[in-house]
């Protein structure tokens, strides 16, 4: 019975490696049409994810000031999320690799907004400034100054905390 198992193995591997031969091609076509789809996606620029976080951070300034913390909350999540993107959509380029220096003015904030601290959030929204400005300076644009917001960023959202 042991003498009929390798030709047995034998002529299965080679049934196998024909019948995968006319699907080799077929399958090659298919990877190469969905490469093309994913070069023809649509992927965000660098500047779309950084007009994100702006906006993100202005409403991060006026939910903590006004201390609604879960909206503070949940725009630090946003900017967070958005550097997170930029970072994974955009490996190549040389401004996303200096991303990770805003980290610990981020989780700063996140302390701030745990304790609910007022005085702590606004010296830390001021250091998450200062220190998109020097990630600006180091990338060689240093034309782009943020700034802690003047005025509301959309006239549609009540950033005071709603009392129940």
């Amino acid at each position: 019975m042991k003498s009929y198992i390798f030709p047995l193995l034998i002529v299965s591997v080679f049934a196998f490696s024909s019948c995968n031969n006319g699907n080799t091609e077929k399958t090659q076509n298919e990877i190469d049409l969905l490469k093309k789809e994913v070069n023809n996606t649509y992927k965000p620029g660098l500047g779309e994810f950084m007009l994100t976080v702006q906006m993100h951070h202005a409403k991060l300034w006026f939910s903590g000031i006004n201390e609604n913390w879960p909206l503070a909350n949940f725009e630090l999540g946003e900017i967070k999320e958005t550097f997170g993107n930029a970072v994974k959509y955009l490996p190549e380029r040389v401004e996303t690799k200096k991303i990770p220096m805003i980290y610990p003015a981020l989780d700063s904030l996140q302390t701030s907004i745990d304790k609910q601290d007022i005085k702590r959030f606004t010296d830390g929204f001021k250091v998450l400034t200062e220190t998109c400005n020097e990630c600006h300076e180091a990338v060689k644009f240093p034309f782009n100054v943020i700034k802690v917001p003047s005025s509301e960023p959309v006239s549609n959202q009540e950033f005071k905390p709603k009392h129940q």
